[in-house]
């Protein structure tokens, strides 16, 4: 209902008030010409202090509806016990039905009032409530702050006393709603909508209100505003800020500073936490990996869901440090054991399992900078291939339900090392978890696969971030490469989710589950936008300088790969799913693998990997007619993709 039409109801109400107390005054209906010229002129006062107060400002909808219906009922309720108590004890009161239905509206009203004075004085508003003709100005004491959000979110931001964590002034809302401007919040104007940021922050500056910070309460993405218009901001010196727990599961209240990652990120995809919880809670959870990035952000997700012990296993001392002592400062009930051990270690590992007896395993140690990988392949089949079957292997023999393993889009179509690697290690973990007699009797395993986070360990956007910091060069290895990206709690949530549908499946996932990535983002366009973020313009202030692609780097990143079909899994997941039966791995082509990998031969390595990885691209298990093999077209692609790279 817009303004007018509000005014119009409240003179209504005015006039009928009128004659409903004309005639509990006098006992007679007042449908004569005093009577309704007195209702009359009542109505138009109540216009008079409508346009005065601007009452009609503060939008219906965000009255306290639940809590005047229970007085209402509370009085109701009164009303018919005296009145049934009356009768039985034949006592007649004056008035009959009259005086009840009075002494229900003063009593809903009386009810109401001491509430609202109550509140009011705790609040401390009570006398600027009944002084005050027009929305509160901010207070020159306290920072400004500018809320951008719908009016339910401002509405219900500004009504929670502790919620604004730093204490702030607001000097106003911008909404979605065009209809919604004008309208007063708790005494806060909503000023205009999200597409008049700019007019309107050049309007409170004008009037010397210039914010000192803005509060994103919606859930878009805030690259919607603009790197620029963002950057600009910051160098003005102006916050930007969120409530605390809007983007990762646990809740709260406070306000916190924007991370660079939902700066440059798309909105984020939002799942029901209840399956998770179901897969979690009550369960003995391990992790490897746990001081890594996505290893962490599992941690404190699984950590929120209420497992019944939480296992942090990881091979680097300070990593592990800080995730056990973060986690027991959020959870300090929470049953939990961090394990100084490296996945490579197969007798370390088997004792770890068989002492914790893990339910379910998350598999999150890799060796993953591609570089450094490529630099040295050994390692790298260590880490990724061997210490993925020894995790495999030790999951078995604890009697481990579900073992996860957490890959990278990287392994699809790998051109480095550190691709094939993990592509190998997908087969290897569903192959040494199963039975010794090879039925799937055994840890059921799903293998989840997924592109780039932003701000996770090797990411471009801290090394973007350092180098913008010391005045550029930003480098980067082609204007073409493009990534998926996605935050590390929005990675992890999808993780977790995608594993709850695998557990509750009947049969084991034959396929890969792959997590919607959305569109690919180029890196020379998310290099301008971390420059622009920094009030600062590309090419001028920090020149972009072209490195060409390093040995093992692709321009582009798929997730389903040639021998693979996607299939729809539940919103945000998908399942690549072999064409044909993979072929187990040959015990012997494994044991070569790990030979020439403990002996340093870093040829002999890349070759018996790549090799592997050939025949785990196998379209079809019959040879070509014309004397070529599939593997053997697969070797020519695969030797074209690693030469472009």
């Amino acid at each position: 209902m817009g303004r007018m039409g509000k005014i119009a109801a409240h003179m209504v109400l005015a006039f009928m008030a009128m004659l409903l107390a004309q005639t509990l005054a006098s006992g007679a209906l007042p449908f004569t010409a005093p009577g309704l010229i007195l209702a009359a002129l009542f109505a138009v006062s109540a216009l008079a202090v409508e346009l005065l107060f601007q009452v009609e400002r503060s939008p219906w909808r965000f009255f306290a509806a639940s809590d005047g219906l229970r007085l209402a009922r509370s009085a109701l309720l009164s009303v018919l016990t005296f009145a049934l108590v009356a009768r039985l004890a034949d006592v007649r009161q004056p008035g009959g039905l009259r005086t009840l239905a009075v002494a229900f509206l003063l009593q809903t009203a009386l009810l109401a009032g001491l509430r609202i004075v109550r509140r009011a004085v705790h609040e401390r508003a009570l006398v600027d409530a009944l002084t005050r003709l027009r929305p509160a100005p901010a207070s020159p004491a306290l920072p400004r702050l500018l809320i951008v959000g719908s009016a339910n979110e401002a509405e219900a931001f500004l009504r929670a006393p502790a919620a604004l964590g730093e204490r702030y002034a607001p000097v106003g809302v911008l909404t979605p709603e065009a209809r919604e401007t004008g309208d007063e919040l708790g005494g806060v104007c909503i000023l205009g909508v999200i597409n008049d940021f700019d007019p309107v922050m050049a309007q409170l500056r004008d009037g010397g209100l210039q914010p000192s910070a803005v509060l994103f309460l919606t859930d878009g993405p805030l690259s919607a505003f603009g790197a620029e218009r963002l950057g600009r901001l910051k160098t003005e010196g102006v916050r930007l800020l969120r409530r605390q727990g809007l983007v990762d599961m646990a809740g709260g209240s406070a306000l916190r500073e924007i991370s660079l990652e939902e700066l440059l990120s798309r909105a984020p995809v939002r799942l029901d936490p209840q399956p998770v919880r179901a897969l979690v809670a009550g369960k003995r959870v391990l992790v490897t990996g746990a001081g890594g990035s996505i290893g962490s952000e599992l941690a404190r997700q699984i950590a929120a869901s209420g497992p019944a012990q939480l296992t942090l296993l990881d091979a680097a001392e300070a990593n592990l440090f800080h995730i056990d002592r973060e986690l027991g400062e959020a959870w300090p009930r929470l049953p939990r054991h961090a394990v100084l051990c490296d996945v490579r270690d197969s007798a370390r590992l088997d004792q770890v399992f068989a002492a914790e007896k893990p339910e379910l395993v998350f598999h999150a140690a890799a060796l993953k900078h591609v570089t450094l990988v490529e630099n040295h392949p050994c390692e790298g089949v260590r880490t990724n291939v061997l210490g993925s079957r020894n995790v495999a292997l030790a999951a078995k023999a604890c009697g481990a339900a579900h073992l996860a393993l957490i890959s990278t889009d990287k392994a699809v179509a790998p051109a480095s090392v550190m691709g094939a690697t993990k592509r190998v290690a997908e087969a290897v973990v569903r192959q040494f978890a199963k039975g010794s007699d090879g039925s799937g009797v055994g840890t059921r395993v799903s293998v989840v696969r997924f592109g780039n986070v932003l701000g996770s360990a090797g990411s471009v956007v801290p090394i973007f971030q350092h180098q913008i910091a010391r005045g550029g060069p930003v480098t980067l290895t082609d204007a073409e490469v493009e990534r998926y990206f996605m935050t590390i709690p929005e990675a992890v949530q999808l993780v977790l989710r995608a594993v709850a549908l695998s557990a509750g499946d009947r049969e084991p996932p034959t396929g890969v589950l792959t997590l919607e990535m959305g569109e690919p983002v180029k890196i020379i366009d998310l290099a301008r936008r971390m420059i622009e973020l920094q009030g600062l313009v590309p090419g001028r202030d920090i020149e972009i300088k072209i490195t060409g692609l390093r040995p093992g780097e692709k321009l582009t990143e798929a997730l389903v790969d040639i021998n693979e079909t996607a299939r729809p899994k539940a919103e945000g997941i998908t399942e690549a799913a072999p064409v044909v039966p993979l072929p187990p791995i040959p015990s012997a082509a494994l044991a070569a693998l790990e030979a020439a990998a403990l002996a340093g031969d870093e040829a002999a390595v890349r070759e018996r990997l790549f090799a592997l990885v050939e025949g785990l691209r196998i379209v079809s298990p019959a040879p070509a007619t014309a004397g070529r093999t599939p593997a053997g077209e697969i070797r020519d692609k695969l030797a074209t993709a690693r030469t472009q790279a």
